[in-house]
């Protein structure tokens, strides 16, 4: 049965029965696949048929989680890696050049700055910073050795939106490759592609997972791109196992309840929280108070997972905030069925500078929080009860 629905698509798409004919796809653990003979391996290798040759290249766990993902995010074809910033570096090294240029929104994740700001500058590879307040400037920053603009909307941890549909107009009319960091919204909340990104990239460790189990990612998009991707990376050995690409392709089931829970106790919390006394703001995309609320209503079907928030008293409250927490987890990682909170400025963003910290808002006081699966009073009562305790603390310290 054909199905356009997502969650049919993503709980029924499976790779053929082996002849045991079991009902969940098993594990295939090898390192290599044989040939019935010397003419089918000399094909194999010489891309006339298709099928396994090696793990490192491809695996039917592997190919069963590309096959859905291509489903999930309406893209040709993709390959899985081994993590999320091998996926990053790869759908960018694969493709780019010394002498090439690269247009990337100011707002990105700490790896993907320091790939941009201190590995590919040894390549000969530039780049460009462009404000997503600053749509409008985009375009003069086009250089003629540009070949590609990179983003991710939102982003990691401002929570800022760039248009899609505007960034694919303008990759398409000046020819550029539109690469895409869909880890935030995951194809339920959001399709890049539909508004013309070519590539689409993710952390898998995220809420693709959901439980904080596996590390992995996925490099998404045109079939020739994919090719160019496929080749560097199956030469380069950012392979993902068999067992970590089972476990994605089984939470892949979920992924769409889960979403709904985790947006709904974002957005739960963004509420409750949005003008508390002991905050400077609350950031979230479906929050009126975003400044791009109207384009997140637009491109994304709900708002996400993640909200942030500035304490006031700076990164000493902040820190008194997270070691007041009693329930939600202290840890760098997202996504996950347990609410996760971090601290940006002194973990994930830590090796940026301050001004390039506050170019893309990550404030001393900023907190970033995952909303799990718990049940959102809970949540709320943690929260609630770490801000009145940091602000006591910090009043005991003053007096």
């Amino acid at each position: 049965m054909e199905s356009k629905h997502f969650e049919t698509q993503a709980i029924r798409t499976q790779a053929d029965n082996s002849l045991y004919r079991e009902h969940s796809t098993p594990i295939y653990m090898t390192s290599s696949f044989t040939f019935d003979d010397a003419e089918q391996a000399r094909a194999l290798f010489s891309d006339e048929i298709e099928g396994n040759i090696y793990t490192r290249f491809s695996n039917p766990n592997n190919n069963e989680l590309v096959s859905k993902l291509c489903l999930l995010e309406g893209t040709e074809d993709g390959i899985p890696t081994a993590s999320g910033m091998s996926a990053m570096f790869s759908s960018m090294a694969a493709l780019l050049k010394s002498g090439d240029h690269i247009l990337a929104s100011r707002s990105l994740f700490g790896s993907t700055h320091q790939i941009l700001t201190q590995i590919f500058p040894k390549w000969g590879i530039e780049h460009t910073y462009a404000d997503i307040e600053k749509p409008e400037t985009w375009e003069s920053l086009i250089q003629k050795n540009t070949k590609m603009i990179f983003v991710e909307t939102p982003s990691n941890p401002g929570l800022d939106l760039v248009d899609l549909e505007w960034l694919g107009k303008l990759a398409e009319a000046h020819g550029l490759i539109l690469n895409v960091d869909n880890c935030f919204a995951t194809p339920y909340l959001q399709r890049p592609a539909d508004f013309g990104a070519h590539l689409v990239t993710h952390s898998a460790t995220k809420f693709m997972d959901g439980q904080g189990r596996t590390i992995a990612g996925m490099i998404l998009g045109k079939k020739d791109l994919i090719q160019d991707v496929r080749f560097f990376a199956r030469h380069t050995g950012p392979s993902l196992s068999p067992f970590n690409a089972w476990v994605l392709s089984k939470s892949l089931e979920t992924l769409a309840v889960r979403m709904d829970r985790h947006c709904e106790n974002a957005l739960k919390l963004a509420e409750y929280l949005e003008g508390h006394q002991e905050l400077e703001f609350v950031k979230y995309p479906f929050l009126k108070s975003h400044p791009q609320y109207e384009l997140a209503q637009k491109q994304m079907k709900k708002g996400g997972g993640i909200i942030t928030f500035c304490v006031k008293g700076g990164i000493e409250r902040g820190r008194k905030f997270l070691d007041s927490l009693k329930m939600l987890s202290l840890t760098a990682n997202l996504g996950d069925t347990r609410t996760t909170v971090t601290h940006p400025a002194s973990t994930t963003h830590s090796k940026l500078t301050e001004e390039e910290r506050q170019n893309v808002g990550i404030l001393p006081g900023l907190v970033r929080v995952s909303a799990g699966l718990e049940n959102v009073n809970d949540i709320l009562e943690d929260i609630e009860n770490a801000l009145r305790a940091s602000k006591n603390a910090s009043q005991v310290k003053v007096d």
